[in-house]
């Protein structure tokens, strides 16, 4: 029988090769990495449409049903608007680099004397605003949303083969999570040494996210970027489809929400002398986020993710320079696991690092 500094030997040598193991797993699976996050996000937000299926046929045809109806969902919906918001967000940036969005902005601003009256009120501030600089600030802000957009559509676009292999290989393992999801969560459970009942919390937390994601803002997105983008069809502005698509993202920020969007537009027409419609258009956005925000969204959410307003804001900024587009999901979704384990800290291990502390 071994003796004790043996079995200390034999543990640390056990545990070294398995860091090494799960160090070179990590790194064969890494390259895929987002699309398995993506694909557990939306086998989440799936998974009921699976369980009903599943009380009626077997497990695979239920999960490969539930494939086919995601795939109509979000595969048909992607490709068709990939194409038009391309193109919209090109015409977007031409207009930013080319001058068109300040030669509309000039006049505008030379006529309403807009800028003598906010220069006299801020002279006491000493801060003085000139034409050019308010005309070189829209165009370089129209000009970085429109190269934005453009660059995560056309990535897209320009590799349709890598857009259609990552697609369907998303499929492929949202197909066997539906299957044996619940036993590979067991399985995780078993293999972490934390509590049962911590490694549960933040599983569940992960899934509220998810659900508070796609189906809380995603849903609450696409009704006020579908809205936005229909008033401004009627109003005959140009480009609708992607000032909808940009409304649609702008509502997943707390704090500024579509008014970054709705609010320009009032202002200018109030400048261009549209009185009605720049009063219309702040009420349709006054009813619209309000309605979402306090209304809708709470009943889709609940109170079943809980996080500070700033911190969501911070974390779908960051989210989005890190990842791109996705980065809406992958955000929070490190927020979240930053704020379970430091709760988890904070009720149970706290006293043990720090046993002065009540």
């Amino acid at each position: 029988m071994p003796d004790r500094t043996s079995h200390d030997i034999i543990l640390w040598f056990f545990l070294a090769l398995f860091l090494v193991s799960a160090f070179f797993l990590g790194r064969l699976f890494w390259p895929f990495m987002s699309v398995i996050v993506l694909a557990a996000v939306v086998t989440g937000i799936f998974k009921p449409v699976y369980n009903f299926l599943n009380r009626k046929i077997n497990s695979l045809f239920a999960s490969l049903l539930t494939c086919a109806f995601i795939f109509l969902i979000l595969f048909i919906p992607i490709v068709f608007f990939v194409g038009i918001l391309s193109k919209e967000a090109y015409g977007l940036y031409l207009m930013g680099k080319g001058g068109a969005i300040s030669d509309q902005i000039k006049p505008l601003l030379e006529s309403s004397r807009v800028l003598e009256r906010a220069n006299l009120f801020l002279s006491n501030l000493n801060i003085k605003i000139t034409g050019e600089e308010v005309n070189k600030a829209v165009s370089e802000l129209v000009k970085f949303v429109g190269l934005f957009l453009f660059q995560q559509a056309s990535s897209i676009a320009s590799n349709v083969l890598k857009f259609f292999v990552y697609f369907f290989f998303m499929l492929l393992i949202i197909y066997y999570l539906l299957i044996d999801g619940d036993k590979l969560v067991a399985f995780i459970i078993d293999l972490s040494p934390l509590p049962r009942e911590q490694d549960e919390k933040l599983i569940q937390k992960f899934k509220d996210m998810a659900g508070a994601i796609l189906i809380g803002n995603g849903l609450c997105g696409m009704i006020q970027g579908v809205a936005g983008g229909v008033v401004f069809f009627l109003f005959n502005f140009n480009s609708p489809f992607l000032w909808g698509f940009i409304m649609s993202l702008l509502a997943f920020l707390p704090i500024i929400g579509i008014g970054v969007v709705f609010i320009p537009v009032a202002i200018y027409l109030f400048l261009k002398g549209r009185i009605a419609s720049g009063i219309f258009f702040i009420v349709f956005y006054i009813i619209l986020s309000g309605g979402i925000e306090y209304l809708l969204k709470p009943k889709l959410v609940g109170q079943r993710v809980k996080m500070h307003t700033l911190l969501v804001f911070f974390s779908i900024i960051g989210g989005l320079k890190m990842f791109g587009i996705l980065g809406i999901i992958y955000g929070p979704l490190v927020a979240t696991a930053f704020l379970t384990l430091t709760d988890i800290y904070y009720t149970s291990y706290q006293q043990l690092v720090d046993p002065v502390k009540d």
